[in-house]
């Protein structure tokens, strides 16, 4: 068995023109004819590479991502239904003598649909909530409390 096999040139070598059986010599003299590497020939008709490409780079590599100008700012703000706190109350809250209390920083509270009404009373801390909701919380017994009303209160009281 062999374990080293010789270069084309060496083996070729003093045979004709030194083509190496590839005739002409203008073929195969430059790059052009050896062939892409990598990811060339990935352009428009790129089919035979899209599964290569999957396997070793992941779905993430065709198509934009991310955020595509500098200017749009993606709007980070966390958000909270009110059907999924009440349908996840032992998540959220802690029963006491008043009803259930839900600390929610950093979230804005969004009213589910027009016809929910919350079955609890509900006293919640958030950083925001929509009209809809405030007005479903109050006709259920319960409050929100949000942080901007908590600082206005404070720069009253100092005032």
């Amino acid at each position: 068995m062999k374990t080293k096999k010789r270069t084309k040139a060496s083996r070729m070598h003093g045979h004709g023109r030194g083509t190496h059986g590839w005739g002409e010599r203008k073929k195969h003299k430059k790059s052009g004819h050896r062939g892409g590497i990598g990811m060339a020939g990935s352009g428009k008709r790129a089919d035979h590479k899209k599964t290569l490409v999957i396997k070793k780079y992941g779905h993430k590599y065709f198509g934009k991502q991310g955020i595509t100008s500098k200017k749009t700012q993606k709007d980070k703000r966390k958000r909270i239904n009110l059907r999924e706190i009440e349908n996840n109350l032992k998540k959220y809250g802690k029963k006491t003598e008043k009803g259930f209390e839900i600390n929610l920083k950093g979230y804005k509270i969004l009213g589910s649909s027009k016809e929910y009404v919350p079955k609890n009373k509900l006293i919640i801390k958030a950083e925001e909530a929509s009209k809809s909701v405030l007005e479903k919380v109050k006709e259920a017994g319960g409050e929100i409390i949000l942080k901007k009303q908590k600082e206005k209160n404070k720069k009253e009281d100092k005032k």
